[in-house]
């Protein structure tokens, strides 16, 4: 994996990324988010008041421990699962497709015994691609070298 460029959308620049213990929990546990799709961090940041997307350069380190996901697969959905339910993990970066407020919804009916797993594939498949990298630990922030970043207009419908 060479260089790439990834987004993430905030409230603000963020030149210098940490990794926040949050209350909430998130598809692939705590650590700080970005994707390879501007537009998906464009949404990400139009939540808040201050519209940011900070652009970094990621170098991967492959002495990380790196999991990447490159479907939404089984192995997929019970991590996000085990994630949104707190367990913990040993992954220095995580890689895959989001569970956005749709497939989440799907996954809680899953959970919840309203419908089958293979009734969670079918409605999950019809949606928009999403991506997502988890910076899991400090290591792993090393991988990012800040770039820029601008605020974006609250009303852009990209």
């Amino acid at each position: 994996m060479g260089k790439m460029t990834v987004y993430h959308g905030s409230y603000m620049s963020v030149e210098h990324p940490e990794i926040i213990q949050g209350r909430n929990t998130k598809d692939f546990g705590t650590g700080f988010y970005c994707t390879i799709i501007r537009e998906q961090a464009v949404r990400w940041a139009k939540r808040y008041n201050t519209p940011t997307v900070c652009t970094y350069t990621v170098c991967m380190n492959t002495n990380l421990k790196i999991l990447e996901f490159k479907e939404m697969t089984e192995e997929w959905l019970d991590f996000i699962i085990a994630c949104r339910h707190g367990e913990p993990h040993d992954n220095d970066i995580v890689i895959g497709a989001m569970a956005n407020d749709q497939i989440y919804n799907f996954i809680a009916d899953y959970i919840d015994g309203i419908i089958t797993r293979e009734q969670f594939w079918v409605m999950a498949k019809f949606k928009y691609p999403t991506h997502q990298i988890n910076f899991c630990t400090s290591s792993a922030l090393k991988c990012l070298q800040f770039i820029s970043s601008e605020e974006v207009d609250s009303y852009d419908r990209t």
